[in-house]
């Protein structure tokens, strides 16, 4: 071990100084003079077309400055990180919490006032809540292209086959909820323009590509838009998604002033990505011995309204469907479904701990129908130096979870003496 090795040693946080003094600065702290409050109009329904607007009352308020539709946006009104399939301002709604308008006013109630009196010509449609709906040949159309947003497959071997041969073959389904990150910091940011570049500081977990989605929504070169991230009050990947950005720099481009949005709690719950619900049909097949001889399983996951890491979160689902064990024959079938639902996103684990639930549990149930103890089930599947994964990729180093499974059950050990009977 290096003398400059940090393992085993108390070392002070980059930014500890400042989070424990407070005088870490976040995008809802700063205070720019002059600076217009925005607001946005959020759709009260599922899914509708927007017709038009009448802005007349809302723009008669004493001072609301401006409100933007679609209509104004200069670019590309698309972003996403990996589709571009989301606009910042409709004319299609999606889901319940969609923006359709954004108010620049003088201050909080001005905004607030001219808000509440914008009238939208809204033309609904049927709404789809629920997956297997959406993925019907005669289900309402979300997206031109169609519900179904990706499908991706992983065979290894032969799975069927396999299936019949086991000494027991144990199939569920298992369903995971939606999840709000719920941040302590809500969406933040200001903007304004220095000389000829526009300056977007927000919290954010991804500068990088909100920089290149906000230049494309606006029509602007990429030297022309600078993000600053500011200190991050909570991410958990539902700060990687545009929320604020383009908000914040099509008011600042149009107006030439300096602009601020803060959504409030309800806000951030109602427009901001969430953790994806997944549909598991899982099979196990096992010999006599409790080894693994095939799993089968098929993915569903609700990616909402919008894209976002839909894609990549049901791929990396499909690649850990296994969990951490050798299982020579697999079929794994993934599917990612546009619903009329808040959009799903990046959160912690990005699809696995959803499989980790499924692939678990068959796991307890496999061993219970062997009568084998679920420490030793695993104890006999885990993976190890040499094992070929669902993916086909060769494992050859850095493979601790047989060390861990044992330390973990020595402490267990320590603290309820009682589990070596029961394990035995």
């Amino acid at each position: 071990m290096s003398d400059n090795s940090i393992i085993g040693k108390s070392v002070q946080r980059v930014d500890g100084w400042e989070k424990v003094t407070g005088s870490a600065q976040y995008a809802g702290d700063i205070d720019l003079p002059g600076a217009l409050t925005l607001k946005v109009l959020r759709s009260k329904v599922a899914h509708a077309k927007v017709k038009g607007f009448d802005l007349t009352e809302a723009m008669k308020v004493p001072g609301a400055v401006r409100v933007f539709t679609d209509k104004d946006i200069p670019g590309d009104n698309s972003y996403g990180i990996i589709v571009k399939d989301q606009p910042a301002l409709t004319d299609k709604v999606r889901f319940k919490g969609d923006a359709l308008a954004l108010v620049a006013a003088e201050d909080e109630l001005s905004a607030n006032k001219a808000l509440g009196l914008i009238k939208v010509d809204l033309e609904e449609l049927p709404p789809v809540y629920d997956v297997w709906t959406a993925m019907k040949e005669d289900a309402p159309a979300i997206h031109e292209k169609g519900n179904i947003q990706m499908i991706r497959k992983i065979k290894k071997g032969d799975a069927e086959s396999a299936l019949k041969q086991a000494e027991v073959v144990i199939s569920r389904r298992y369903t995971t909820q939606k999840i709000e990150h719920c941040a302590i910091e809500t969406e933040a940011g200001v903007a304004f323009m220095d000389e000829d570049v526009l300056v977007i500081k927000v919290c954010t977990q991804n500068p990088h590509y909100d920089r290149r989605d906000v230049a494309r929504v606006l029509g602007l070169p990429m030297n022309k838009v600078r993000i600053i991230q500011m200190a991050t009050g909570g991410g958990f990947g539902g700060k990687l998604d545009i929320s604020v950005q383009c908000f914040l720099g099509l008011a600042a481009l149009k107006l030439g002033r300096p602009v601020k949005i803060n959504y409030d709690r309800q806000e951030s719950f109602i427009a901001t990505s969430k953790r994806h619900p997944f549909f598991i049909d899982y099979t196990t097949a096992a010999d006599k011995e409790g080894k693994l001889l095939a799993v089968k399983v098929k993915v569903v996951g609700d990616t909402g309204a919008y894209a976002s890491y839909g894609p990549a979160t049901l791929i990396r689902a499909a690649v850990h469907a296994t969990g951490p064990y050798e299982v020579p024959n697999a079929d794994i079938e993934v599917f990612c479904v546009y619903t009329n639902n808040p959009y799903s996103g990046a959160m912690r684990g990005f699809g696995t701990p959803q499989m980790a639930f499924a692939s678990e549990s068959q796991m307890d149930i496999v061993a219970q129908a062997l009568k084998i103890s679920p420490l030793e089930i695993r104890r006999r599947n885990i993976v190890h130096e040499g094992s070929i994964t669902a993916t086909g990729q060769k494992l050859e180093g850095s493979i601790g979870i047989g060390k861990t499974l044992e330390a973990a059950w020595k402490k267990a050990l320590q603290v309820m003496p009682e589990l070596e009977a029961r394990y035995k």
